[in-house]
C-alpha cells in the first residue's frame, strides 16, 4: 500500500556551483549534503528539504517547481530583494502581483527564479488539514 511520508522537490542545475552560490548568497542556505555526481541536498527548519542536481536540461520557468513556506511573505520578499533576488510580475486571470506579491484574500504568495531558471514560490504555511478551494 502506498503510504507517503514526506515529499521533496528536486531542481535541475546546468551549473551546480552557480546554483550553490545562489542558494548560499541569496537565500542564506548551505547544503546538508554535497555530492559531485548526485548534487546538493538542503534541509529546512521544519524537517523537509529539497535537492539540486546536475542536469543538461533546462527548466521552463513557466510553472512553480517548488514552494517554500515562510512566516512573513512581505518581509521575506523585502529581505531577498535586498540581496538581489528579482520577483516575478504576474498578471493573469485570477492572479496578479503587486510589487512582486499576490494577495489571495488574506494569504500572500510571491515567485522568483533561481540562478538556473527554476520558478520558486513563497507562501505562508498551509495547515496540513487544508482542503482545496471550491
Amino acid at each position: 500500500m502506498f503510504k507517503p511520508l514526506r515529499a521533496a522537490a528536486t531542481l535541475p542545475a546546468q551549473d551546480l556551483q552557480r546554483a550553490k552560490a545562489f542558494y548560499r548568497d541569496k537565500l542564506g542556505l548551505s547544503p546538508t549534503m554535497e555530492d559531485g555526481a548526485l548534487g546538493l541536498m538542503y534541509g529546512l527548519a521544519a524537517g523537509t528539504g529539497f535537492g539540486v542536481f546536475p542536469s543538461s536540461g533546462k527548466p521552463s520557468g513557466t510553472h512553480t517547481q517548488m514552494a517554500i513556506e515562510v512566516e512573513d511573505v512581505e518581509g521575506t520578499v523585502k529581505e531577498l530583494q535586498s540581496k538581489g533576488v528579482k520577483f516575478e510580475d504576474i498578471d493573469t486571470p485570477g492572479l496578479k502581483t503587486v510589487n512582486g506579491i499576490a494577495d489571495f484574500g488574506g494569504s500572500k504568495g510571491a515567485w522568483f527564479k533561481d540562478s538556473e531558471g527554476n520558478l520558486i514560490a513563497l507562501g505562508v504555511p498551509v495547515p496540513v488539514a487544508a482542503r482545496p478551494r471550491a
